[in-house]
């Protein structure tokens, strides 16, 4: 029986966590909020950096009356995008299996294993918007190389959807960040499974 100093002393409201299972429970709630945090605002502003880039290319295809939009890495960027909300939503449910683990009943706290499948699901999307963020970062960096190579030689005239603006540069900035938000959920979740493993 722990006196009432003691588990003040412990952060506990009259109960103890085994120190394996609060030290789980602890990186859960910091890689958590970390994440969401991160990827919630990186996340937002890859977005907009995209609606921008969307936006000035549908304004260049309007004025040349050609269609300069890859529909290949406008997709490719909106489903690495959307993963990077997927996996911020992910990070917070992290936090939410923190509170869990803390339960003052034993029957009620997580298994070793849910916090292992927590990770493993947490690890998978972050790979899959990697992936997605790679093939559209190669998609628009591929339609740049394309305008470079068709520039026109000195003394012809340029057409509008040959030209090379920002809106091209905020494509791929924002499939950058994309990578950089996934990248954030890999190392958290391998980070969480390198906690898990030792605690095992």
């Amino acid at each position: 029986m722990e006196t009432p100093l003691k588990c003040i002393m412990t952060g506990e409201l009259g109960y103890s966590l085994p120190p394996a299972v609060r030290r789980i429970a602890n990186n859960f709630r910091l890689i958590g909020w970390i994440g969401f945090w991160s990827q919630a605002v990186f996340g937002v502003i890859a977005a907009l950096l995209f609606v921008v880039s969307l936006l000035g290319l549908l304004a260049v295809e309007r004025d040349s009356g050609t269609n300069p939009v890859s529909s290949v890495a406008v997709f490719l960027t909106i489903l690495g995008v959307v993963a990077v909300f997927v996996s911020a939503f992910w990070a917070f449910q992290y936090t939410r299996f923190a509170r869990k683990l803390k339960s003052s009943n034993p029957d009620m706290r997580p298994k070793p294993k849910n916090a292992a499948q927590m990770v493993a699901t947490g690890l998978s999307i972050s790979v899959l918007g990697m992936l997605l963020g790679l093939l559209g970062a190669g998609s628009s960096v591929g339609r740049l190389f394309i305008k470079v190579i068709a520039l026109p030689q000195a003394g012809t005239i340029l057409r509008a959807d040959q030209a090379i603006e920002a809106v091209d540069v905020f494509l791929i900035q924002a499939t950058i960040i994309t990578l950089l938000c996934h990248y954030i959920g890999i190392v958290g979740s391998l980070w969480l499974s390198r906690t898990i493993n030792k605690q095992s």
